[in-house]
């Protein structure tokens, strides 16, 4: 088992690797009251740039990481959780470190929506990761309504750019807060799903459970 952790001293980001099965109860609660007090020294000493957790799902476990300006990153298994949390720590700050109550607003909107208790999410995101045609597109994805779909032409309407359909399907494909941006709502002219970070199992599961508000 890995765990990631911030160095206090030098700010970056650490994989500590280690078989932690066998520690007992008390012991357990000892190492989580320790990565309790870590998290809060290094939030109090401005050395958390980017809290995540992870967090289970119908889709499988789901990395959620933030900024102090909101859900940064929504990202599946299939994407390798430790790539991602690598790639944060290059694009974004070494600064990266497991704070799962920074995250807990995420978390019950998530299973709310998985629920079927949520249809809009409220949580304040930080497009970071996104930029240019890219963002553009992600901005609009929260206009098709819960329970429906659009083509990537008809997104691509929506945009400065109406012919860019095909950098419409680039920008659904690399969407950084899938889930919360709805990016599998997007489907092809044709009707068929198309594509999905995630995988095809996990849009159709979602646009399955969205089906009911049809």
């Amino acid at each position: 088992m890995e765990q990631h952790l911030l160095d206090p001293e030098s700010g970056s980001a650490a994989v500590i690797s280690g078989d932690f099965t066998a520690v007992t109860r008390d012991e357990a609660a000892a190492l989580e009251r320790l990565n309790g007090a870590f998290r809060n020294a290094a939030a109090s000493a401005g050395l958390l740039d980017v809290a995540y957790r992870i967090v289970d799902s119908p889709v499988g476990a789901l990395l959620l990481a933030g900024t102090e300006r909101g859900l940064v990153r929504v990202a599946f298994a299939r994407e390798g959780h430790d790539a991602v949390l690598e790639s944060i720590a290059a694009t974004l700050s070494p600064r990266v470190l497991l704070a799962p109550a920074r995250l807990d607003a995420a978390a019950r909107e998530l299973d709310e929506y998985f629920a079927r208790r949520r249809q809009v999410f409220s949580l304040a995101l930080d497009f970071q990761l996104a930029a240019g045609f890219r963002r553009e597109v992600l901005s609009h994805l929260p206009e098709i309504g819960y329970g429906h779909t659009a083509s990537y032409a008809a997104v691509a309407a929506l945009t400065s750019s109406p012919r860019a359909v095909r950098a419409v399907g680039t920008a659904c494909a690399r969407n950084p807060l899938p889930l919360v941006v709805p990016c599998h709502r997007v489907i092809r002219s044709d009707g068929s799903q198309g594509a999905y970070l995630g995988g095809v199992e996990a849009k159709a599961l979602l646009l399955e459970l969205e089906s009911g508000a049809k």
